[in-house]
């Protein structure tokens, strides 16, 4: 009989495939999305040292204050506008997206256009 995995594992596993397929340099960093129930979080990681080099999320004070909700569609392009500026701030212009095993729509879909719209290149 074969038995469901539960939805996290599946989600686990499909990051441990992408994961083995991209990694990021100190020049062209890894931005890996998280997204929960209630916040969304996004980093730029340089993987040969293991360093996150920037990180932004709905828990942030001054991107938390600016929205309604923490868990929307709004809420994720405010996170995509911050971590592209702070990527540009420490002159980081390319990165490599990392959806992180979650379906490329939605909430995802959003931070990943809002960040290339605010200059990012992936």
């Amino acid at each position: 009989m074969i038995t469901k995995q539960n939805r996290k594992a599946a989600r686990t596993k499909r990051h441990q495939r992408i994961r083995n397929k991209i990694s990021g340099t100190p020049q062209q960093p890894r931005l890996a999305v998280f997204r929960s129930n209630m916040h969304m979080y996004a980093q730029l990681i340089d993987d040969t040292v293991g360093n996150t080099i920037a990180a932004a999320s709905t828990t942030e004070k001054d991107i938390k204050a600016s929205l309604e909700k923490t868990n929307d569609v709004e809420a994720a392009k405010a996170v995509g506008t911050a971590i592209a500026k702070k990527a540009l701030d420490k002159g980081i212009d390319t990165v490599v997206f990392d959806r992180g095993g979650f379906i490329y729509h939605g909430k995802v879909k959003a931070l990943a256009e809002a960040a290339r719209e605010a200059g990012l290149k992936f």
